[in-house]
């Protein structure tokens, strides 16, 4: 798949508490961090997302949300991992903030479409953590908002509380018309 000027990338959520280890560890979470690494400088234009709560949080099982403490403002564990070259990113979202919202979503409340159709974005590849959660909401919000979008496959894990999570979640995203490749697919554009 040749790459284009008008392409960009965006990882999600790759950090600490996501990691093997972490508040919220993805199994195997760790093995997208090469070919993360790997395929940034093909882009002109790399996105880096992060969860990024207060403790307050609805999201959180204290507050009568789901989940555990995790990616908690100005904690390590809210720090991208350590293997990730997040020095590549042009652009931090930083999500879930708000508590009104579960911030899966790297567009949702910010100006992330509007920077990308600013810089002449066409395309977005999307990468990371959690498959079945927020790899999931930003491709559909990318399509959603007009991106073409693509999936890189081998750069991505699923948090599985429920075993069929990440084959429903990959069929909502395959439904929604967003395109699935490899890291090892993508050739750099064209000078």
């Amino acid at each position: 798949m040749d790459l284009r000027n008008s392409d960009a990338l965006i990882v999600v959520d790759v950090q600490n508490d996501f990691l093997p280890g972490g508040a919220l560890g993805v199994p195997g979470g760790d093995r997208v961090v090469d070919p993360i690494n790997r395929v940034m400088p093909l882009f002109g234009y790399v996105v880096g997302t992060r969860d990024w709560h207060p403790r307050e949080h609805p999201h959180f099982q204290e507050h009568g949300g789901v989940w555990p403490f995790h990616c908690l403002q100005d904690t390590p564990g809210a720090q991208f991992g350590p293997g990730l070259n997040a020095g590549a990113f042009h652009h931090v979202v930083s999500k879930g903030t708000d508590p009104a919202s579960h911030g899966y979503d790297a567009f949702e409340a910010n100006d992330l479409a509007a920077r990308l159709r600013s810089r002449g974005i066409s395309r977005v590849f999307v990468c990371g953590l959690a498959t079945d959660y927020c790899v999931r909401a930003t491709a559909l919000a990318s399509s959603a908002e007009g991106f073409e979008t693509v999936l890189l496959t081998d750069a991505i894990a699923a948090v599985n509380v429920n075993p069929e999570d990440e084959d429903r979640a990959l069929g909502e995203m395959r439904a929604a018309g967003i395109a699935f490749a490899k890291t090892s697919d993508l050739r750099p554009a064209a000078a």
